[in-house]
């Protein structure tokens, strides 16, 4: 077997000479996986129980016969025009109460009997008509799920959610407990009462939004579960769903179970900087879904996408350099959306492999490059694909925090995501791989965890924590962390949870968020920040976001806020725990990017794990260049504008010469056996 390569092909949008062409140009672009049939539901079943399979079987045939692999779609993506004509009832709703209409894509209540009965239907057909077909390497159920429509809030969601709360609770005297219905006269006498969270004059119930963000989540997953079902009773064959990089309505913790190989759709900017540091955090995740498994890029795009406001190209090289970025971080396939670019529909100016001015250009250059790349790295000898990225550190990530933290009536304005990034980049600027993971998981393979923002957490996730430090590892906790419980009740006596509490030898008396006038009533102005100074941040340094009052029981003052009412209370504190060597870090607030350059060498040092020597010479800027060893490679990319020279022993697979003195260009690649 091959690294995957490919993208998602839409034949049904081309006159049938086109399809031939396709699997020539495919062949010589060492393309050897397509996703068909995305996209196709209106053509597979033009109207109610009427199916249509003879295109489809000549575009498998087709490409069976060039060699090419095909991941099946399941196509219950994009329901057709006839189903909401039929059934407007399976319409989405948004919280306003405004039902959507046709004309788009993924307009369907996720909720909806009707709609999950007739998806079943052509999940049922195209299992029966292709399971076993030669050329199926992969099943793709639906697409995207929840991309545009997450939250549905008619009727038939609202029934739906009440089954769902009754399946939690059991009673509704546990829901009202749960949620504190005590305030606000918000207490429910029966289920039948429970509305969801739609729009409402001021706050809405905290715990009953976390709930439907739940229940939203499960039912997007029901769904899935539905037609896994279905083709599991007649096929043995992997099924994939894509998943979406941090996308916040689903929770693919839940998720990543029911499929058999994680992928994922991601679109960094090319005109954002720091697009690499975050397209490298997204791939970390995508490995870790999986257990540490090989991943697949189901897609990304080979220049410009169309949905930004402002669609910048990826300038030359960048399109390789991303795509050996997610190789270098686990992925064993790399896809694209789409394969031929389109000449009508909302995604026509969505560049493709094969561009609308055809091969003689850039874009298809570069993919031909690559195919022919990957096809010399899927050797035997090179030992890449199957390969596992080794890692000592993880950071928690928990959906119920992220979303709880940002609701509306808490102390302060986070963006969770941005947390976790701050921290991740700061650990793999300096060449170490991360792993995401579970607060209350399997922690015992890492020497450091860092639980930022982790602002719902279980008392098992508690408990976890504070036993990672009793056994001897190195934990950070971030600022704003176990503020509540799994039902948003908050944890009194000085925040934190006894067992955590107790490892760090803090507690929290006050939230203490950076002072300045409310940006939303004044209308924009500067993001506040607040000032801290110890050796180690570096001496002086600034925090942001989130600041609190934290009261030292056992622990060491490491650094100390600087300005105001926080003057002289402790920012970073540290605790020796455990009869081992396990330590407890507690950080109040998150540092600047160079405060953190500083103080996650320091967290390092104290856990025994050593920083990887750089294995370029003097690049233009910190973080330009990437490095990630992943099984006996170690690849280096390049993201800078300027050139870098390495500095390892060793090769480089891509072009056979040897790695030391080996000048990297902006957007260069090596790939080195030492």
């Amino acid at each position: 077997m091959s690294l995957t390569y490919g993208g998602d092909y839409n034949p049904e949008q081309w006159p049938r000479d086109v399809w031939d062409e396709d699997v020539r140009l495919m062949q010589r672009g060492g393309i050897n996986l397509a996703t068909v049939a995305v996209f196709s539901w209106a053509r597979l079943e033009p109207r109610p129980g009427e199916y249509d399979f003879a295109w489809l079987d000549d575009v498998l045939d087709t490409l069976h016969a060039g060699g090419i692999r095909v991941d099946l779609a399941t196509a219950t993506a994009s329901p057709p025009p006839w189903l909401a004509k039929r059934h407007p009832e399976t319409l989405p709703v948004t919280e306003d109460g405004v039902r959507l209409a046709v004309g788009s894509r993924q307009q369907y209540c996720p909720s909806s009997p009707v709609y999950r009965e007739h998806a079943r239907r052509l999940v049922e057909r195209m299992v029966e008509r292709y399971a076993g077909h030669p050329a199926l390497e992969l099943w793709h159920v639906n697409n995207e799920y929840g991309c545009h429509v997450s939250r549905c809030y008619c009727d038939v969601s609202a029934a739906a959610f009440r089954t769902w709360l009754e399946a939690r609770y059991g009673t509704i005297e546990e829901l009202n407990r749960a949620w504190g219905t005590a305030f606000w006269s918000q207490r429910y006498d029966a289920f039948d009462e429970v509305e969801p969270p739609r729009a409402a004059p001021s706050f809405r119930n905290p715990t009953q939004l976390l709930d439907f963000d739940r229940f939203s989540s499960d039912e997007l997953l029901a769904l899935h579960r539905a037609e896994v079902e279905v083709i599991r009773a007649a096929s043995d064959v992997p099924i994939t769903t894509n998943f979406m990089g941090f996308f916040k309505p689903v929770d693919y913790w839940s998720w990543a179970p029911h499929v058999d190989i994680v992928s994922d759709d991601t679109y960094p900017d090319p005109a954002d900087p720091d697009s690499p540091a975050y397209a490298a955090m997204v791939r970390d995740l995508m490995r870790s879904l999986g257990g540490g498994a090989p991943w697949l890029l189901m897609e990304q795009s080979p220049s410009a996408v169309n949905w930004r406001q402002r669609n910048a190209p990826k300038a030359p090289g960048m399109m390789r350099a991303w795509s050996y970025q997610s190789v270098a971080r686990g992925a064993d396939g790399i896809l694209f959306f789409q394969w031929r670019q389109s000449a009508a529909g909302s995604e026509k100016f969505h560049s493709g492999m094969v561009p609308h001015g055809g091969t003689d250009t850039r874009v298809w250059h570069e993919i031909e490059q690559l195919g022919g790349e990957l096809r010399r790295l899927s050797e035997p000898a090179v030992g890449l694909e199957g390969s596992r990225v080794p890692s000592s550190v993880a950071i928690a990530l928990d959906w119920d925090s992220w979303w709880a933290i940002e609701q509306p009536a808490s102390p302060t304005s986070v963006s969770y995501v941005q947390a976790l990034f701050a921290w991740h980049r700061a650990f793999t600027s300096l060449g170490l791989a991360v792993d995401f993971v579970r607060a209350d998981g399997d922690l015992s393979a890492y020497r450091v965890v860092v639980a930022p923002a982790h602002f719902v957490a279980t008392d098992a996730q508690v408990a976890s924590l504070a036993a990672f430090a009793e056994a001897g590892g190195t934990l950070v906790v971030g600022f704003g962390t176990a503020i509540t419980d799994e039902h948003l009740h908050v944890r009194l006596g000085g925040y934190l949870g006894e067992p955590l509490r107790r490892a760090l030898g803090v507690w929290i008396e006050e939230f203490a968020p950076p002072a300045a006038p409310d940006l939303g009533a004044v209308g924009g102005g500067a993001a506040p920040t607040v000032a801290l100074e110890g050796d180690v941040v570096g001496g002086a340094a600034s925090g942001s976001v989130w600041a609190e009052v934290v009261r030292v029981d056992d622990a060491e003052t490491l650094a100390t806020f600087t300005e105001g009412a926080l003057a002289g209370w402790p920012a970073v504190t540290r605790r020796d725990v455990g009869e081992g060597d396990g330590a407890a870090w507690y950080v109040a607030t998150l540092p600047d990017r160079d405060g953190l350059a500083r103080l996650v060498p320091r967290v390092l040092e104290d856990a025994g794990v050593a920083v990887p020597p750089s294995p370029t010479a003097s690049p233009s800027r910190a973080g330009d260049v990437e490095v990630v060893r992943r099984g006996e490679l170690t690849f280096v990319i390049n993201h800078g504008p300027d050139a870098a020279e390495l500095r390892l022993d060793g090769t480089d697979v891509l072009s056979g010469a040897a790695a030391s003195g080996l000048e990297l260009p902006s957007q260069g690649v090596a790939i080195v056996r030492s």
